[in-house]
């Protein structure tokens, strides 16, 4: 297959990108790739909703700005805060325009507060927001004549010249991919390829993301030799419900101690005003660390989260999804404490990015999650997220179709690019050994790198990343090809990528802790 544009990746950023591509250029093909069905992503987990200013009474961009930049610790880029704060309100109309629906209070955004943020500044959908931002936008994308949809395809690589015999190009040609339903390996080559495969918190063992977020985008970007930066700085969700709900880490919502949630301990202490004067409403990276601390001290497996002192059924009305799964859990948030722990949730690093989304190799871009972009430095301010992935979805699309329209590639050209080498067999232990594989990896990464780091704990899980790294090679080398082994390359290698550059940082910021830079 050759396309015009190929997204791989089918949350809010591929997403938004594709509507925007498609509608301004009509006349150009695009391919969007989806790694399971079009509803399953990152931003359909996202509770929380978008940070936009849209009370200038009582809010305003430089208020925004500020807050951003203090969450972040030193590391943002303070012009990129500046233009993605300013183009929030534009962005998020759009949204509005094709259809997503927001809370609303007397007849105007209802907007929320969160740790970090000076004023209330998010607006939500209740406690769905990604998944209502998900539903609007794939209704979009669906009534769309020139986009070809293909759902659960894994990304296995990007095509680069590394693929070919000779080329002087030195660009992006598209990528390979493999269907998750029969396993057959397919080349798309493109003009331009877009990365928006979320992040990787799939390297934890406890994490808030789905199943899918693997790094595939970022594996494939290092494979590629694309620069890769801040994967360092990994941002765990202060409050995920404990234990895990059918296997899965269940997030509560930062918005839930916007609206007054108070953190306990077993004993029933509250005790955040003793790290932070701003208590529940401090930066993520404080009272995950804080809890970590308490967890420490008290033996304790988690802590609580305390709503019930809300008014009888305002925890279930404006948060009927956290209730329902704690309900199912055996606990009635209304009289009881929620129990929780910190779970890996954010990549703040990634492939690193221009303004534009431009990545270190052309015909490449690189937006939402999986990209580095400088807003958020050393700690994402809570529900930046969002906003961040439309911003740059925006300018990825200004600056892609100015670049497909300088292109001077001879269209047999894409012809020569050769197909996947797919001669292996398949080997009966392959589920069984990538399974187990993929478990060594979640259980160094959140023994060794976790939350508090050292430079022994770094180096334990670069010398076992080293040994798993070799035996993943290995079987890739002698054995067919498989969506989940795709997923066991990813997984090794953004793993190893966050121990080395964490090794590499000798101060600590944001998310970032390691005790022998104290």
């Amino acid at each position: 297959m050759h396309t015009d544009v190929l997204v791989i990746g089918s949350g809010i950023s591929g997403l938004s990108y594709v509507i925007k591509m498609s509608e301004r250029h009509p006349d150009l093909q695009i391919v969007l790739l989806s790694k399971r069905n079009l509803l399953e992503s990152n931003t359909r987990y996202a509770q929380g909703g978008i940070a936009v200013v849209s009370d200038f009474e009582l809010d305003s961009f430089e208020k925004h700005v500020s807050d951003t930049l203090i969450a972040g610790d030193g590391l943002c880029n303070p012009s990129v805060v500046d233009f993605v704060v300013r183009e929030g309100p534009a962005r998020l109309q759009e949204l509005i325009d094709w259809g997503t629906s927001f809370d609303q209070k007397s007849d105007e955004l209802h907007l929320e507060k969160e740790g970090g943020h000076s004023a209330s500044r998010i607006v939500h959908h209740k406690d769905q927001s990604g998944y209502e931002i998900q539903k609007s936008l794939i209704a979009q994308v669906r009534k769309l004549k020139n986009v070809t949809i293909l759902e659960n395809h894994v990304l296995v690589d990007l095509i680069t010249d590394h693929h070919m015999s000779q080329s002087a190009f030195n660009r992006c040609y598209g990528a390979y991919l493999i269907s998750i339903k029969d396993e057959s390996t397919i080349k798309i080559t493109a003009k331009i390829t877009v990365l928006s495969t979320g992040g990787g918190g799939q390297v934890y063992a406890h994490t808030t993301n789905p199943k899918g977020a693997t790094g595939d985008g970022i594996g494939a970007a290092y494979r590629a030799k694309v620069t890769i930066n801040h994967l360092q700085y990994v941002q765990f969700h202060p409050t995920a419900f404990y234990p895990k709900v059918k296997g899965n880490t269940f997030l509560i919502s930062e918005a839930v101690r916007g609206a007054g949630g108070k953190l306990i301990t077993k004993s029933r202490n509250r005790f955040m005003s003793q790290y932070d004067s701003r208590a529940e409403l401090a930066s993520r990276d404080i009272v995950a660390r804080s809890i970590a601390i308490e967890l420490k001290k008290s033996g304790d497996e988690c802590v609580f989260l305390d709503c019930t002192h809300f008014t009888k059924n305002d925890f279930k009305k404006r948060f009927p999804t956290i209730y329902n799964t704690c309900k199912k859990a055996g606990f009635n948030p209304e009289n009881q404490p929620i129990p929780v722990v910190p779970a890996a949730h954010y990549f703040c690093g990634g492939v690193q990015v221009d303004p534009n989304s431009k990545t270190s190799l052309d015909g490449l871009y690189a937006i939402g999650e999986c990209s580095s972009t400088r807003l958020h430095g050393a700690n994402r301010l809570a529900s930046n997220s969002l906003l961040e992935a439309l911003v740059y979805s925006h300018r990825a699309v200004l600056a892609s179709y100015e670049e497909l329209s300088k292109i001077d590639i001879p269209s047999h050209f894409f012809t020569t690019i050769p197909d996947w080498n797919d001669a292996f067999t398949v080997s009966s232990k392959e589920s069984k050994l990538v399974d187990s594989l993929c478990k060594e990896i979640q259980e160094t990464m959140s023994s060794c790198v976790g939350i508090f780091k050292s430079s022994d704990s770094l180096l334990t899980a670069e010398k076992k990343l080293n040994t798993l790294f070799n035996q993943v090679v290995q079987w890739y080398n002698q054995n067919k090809l498989t969506p989940r082994l795709c997923e066991l390359r990813n997984l090794v290698s953004v793993s190893y990528l966050i121990v080395k550059q964490s090794q590499q940082t000798t101060e600590n910021k944001g998310v970032f802790y390691n005790h022998d830079n104290e």
